[in-house]
């Protein structure tokens, strides 16, 4: 049989459209398109990542004109939300996301009801302490080094930060969108953990009158605890290939500054002073007896902006190299 008979036999067993559906289809492929387009005016490097190398330098081209057009500030604004979007995806594609909060809130249960003698039933009255003598540490040790070690380290590893440099994105727009992507994992886990007050003392049991102002201002010093402890985690995960070496490292440099609180009561004077104010413990504890701490506010911010900024100092030194 010739080819062309094959071609005729091919072309009457193919099925004909379903021309019935059309009227249905069309409004859904208008949409379809439209949300790709969409998401292709939000995500301009996807078109770069596919492109081959020939004609990145135009697509690069394009983008800064499209940086002049718009102004560098909306165009850093825009890369590093993008890239803090795909982040944070990424997480919940994947298993650590459940395991971090799933894993946290379960055992901040079994702490604050169970460990020491009765937990929370034994203290007889109402009071959060206990949530915030728990929460620093579950960050420190798994949450924070879970977040953050494969946020650099993973990219180097799998080879994809040298396609990621090669896209018209700002170093500083890489290290901010991850940082931001996972201070937010760590906020939706104390978000999940507050709901313990509530469902005790709002909804659905009101188990006495509770002090709020304590608990506001606990959440807020764990936001900034979570905001300098990412800032440490990135910064070893910028360092080094391994997230294994990452998770350690962070996960040993914040539980010795949270540990170093304890040292404090045992060593008056200079010295203990001087332990004190590096404490993250020590600078968290106005936080949760319902006090703003100003000085500990800079703390935080300053020890994450200069973990930030060696974060970026580390990625960059790969085009001195």
């Amino acid at each position: 049989m010739s080819t062309l008979e094959n071609e005729r036999e091919e072309k009457d067993t193919k099925p004909a459209p379903a021309a019935a559906d059309d009227s249905d289809d069309a409004p859904r492929a208008k949409a379809a398109a439209r949300d790709e387009d969409d998401e292709d005016k939000d995500e301009p490097t996807k078109a770069s990542v596919l492109a081959p190398a020939s004609v990145r330098p135009a697509l690069q081209a394009d983008a800064a004109s499209a940086v002049a057009a718009e102004g560098p500030g909306l165009s850093i604004l825009r890369n590093t939300l993008t890239i803090a979007r795909r982040e944070t995806k990424s997480y919940f594609d994947s298993l650590t996301a459940y395991v971090v909060i799933g894993g946290s809130t379960l055992a901040l249960g079994i702490y604050f009801f169970l460990v020491q003698a009765g937990g929370f039933w034994q203290v007889d009255r109402a009071s959060m302490t206990r949530l915030f003598e728990f929460l620093p540490w579950m960050l420190a040790v798994l949450v924070i080094p879970l977040t953050t070690m494969r946020a650099i380290a993973d990219e180097k590893r799998s080879g994809t930060l040298e396609l990621l440099i090669t896209l018209p994105v700002r170093d500083s727009e890489v290290i901010l969108g991850k940082y931001f992507a996972a201070v937010f994992m760590c906020l939706i886990l104390l978000l999940t953990t507050f709901i313990y007050p509530v469902a005790m003392f709002v909804w659905p049991w009101r188990l006495g009158s509770l002090d709020w102002g304590p608990v506001w201002t606990g959440y807020l010093g764990l936001l900034l605890f979570s905001g300098a402890g990412v800032a440490v985690g990135m910064l070893f995960s910028a360092l080094t290939e391994s997230q294994i070496i990452a998770f350690f490292l962070t996960a040993f440099l914040l539980v010795v500054m949270q540990a170093l609180g304890l040292v404090v009561e045992t060593l008056p004077g200079a010295l203990g002073d001087v332990i004190a104010f590096v404490s993250f413990q020590s600078r968290f504890a106005p936080f949760a007896r319902g006090l703003l701490d100003t000085r500990a506010i800079i703390y935080f911010v300053s020890i994450g902006v200069i973990c930030l900024l060696v974060a970026f100092r580390s990625l960059e030194s790969r085009k001195w190299s």
